[in-house]
C-alpha cells in the first residue's frame, strides 16, 4: 500500500503521541453530540474506526470503505436481528442453552457473514464494521433510529478526519 502524499505519515511516525491525540480528537464531535442529546452517537466500533483513521496512513482508509463498510454492517445487523432475534438483547444475557441465547448467537453469526460478504462484494472492507454489525445484531443498538445514529456518527467521524488531514496539509505545507 502506498503512503498518502499529505505528509501525515512522516509526522505521525516522528511523534507517536500525535496519533493517540488525533484518535481522541476524531471522537470529539460525536462525543459532544452524544453528551448534548443523550443519544447513541458514540458506540464501541467508532473507537476502532478512529484508531484506523489516526494510525493507518494509506489510501485504504477512504470514505467509501469506512462509511460503506459501516452501512453494510448496519443493514446486515438489522436484517439478522429482526429476522432471528427480535426483542432480545445480549445484555442482560439469556440463560445458558436457552432458545433466546441461541437466537442471539445465530443473529451474530449471520450478521458477520452478511457483513463480510457485503463488504467483499462491494470493495468496502473496513474491519470495525464487523463490530458495528455485532452491536446491532445482538440487540444493543437495533432500531432504525439507532441505525441512523450509527450512520451519522461514522459519517461525522470521517468528515472530521478529512478536516484534520486538510489542516495537517496546510501546516506541513
Amino acid at each position: 500500500m502506498r503512503e498518502s502524499s499529505f505528509g501525515w505519515a512522516a509526522f505521525a511516525r516522528a511523534r507517536p503521541l500525535v496519533d493517540a491525540g488525533y484518535a481522541g480528537v476524531l471522537l470529539v464531535v460525536t462525543g459532544t453530540l452524544a453528551w448534548v442529546t443523550g443519544e447513541a452517537f458514540v458506540f464501541p466500533s467508532l473507537g476502532p474506526t478512529a484508531y484506523l483513521l489516526a494510525t493507518v496512513h494509506t489510501e485504504i482508509q477512504t470514505g467509501r470503505r469506512v462509511i460503506g463498510g459501516h452501512l453494510i454492517g448496519i443493514v446486515a445487523g438489522l436484517i439478522a436481528y429482526h429476522t432471528i432475534a427480535s426483542g432480545l438483547a445480549i445484555v442482560p444475557a439469556e440463560p445458558a442453552y436457552s432458545a433466546g441465547q441461541f437466537r442471539l448467537i445465530t443473529s451474530a453469526v449471520v450478521s458477520v457473514v452478511l457483513t463480510t460478504a457485503g463488504m467483499r462484494a462491494t470493495g468496502t472492507e473496513h474491519a470495525p464494521a464487523c463490530a458495528t454489525t455485532l452491536i446491532v445484531s445482538l440487540g444493543l443498538l437495533s432500531t432504525l433510529e439507532d441505525a441512523a445514529f450509527i450512520a451519522v456518527s461514522v459519517t461525522l467521524l470521517y468528515l472530521v478526519h478529512l478536516g484534520g488531514k486538510r489542516l495537517v496539509d496546510a501546516v506541513m505545507g
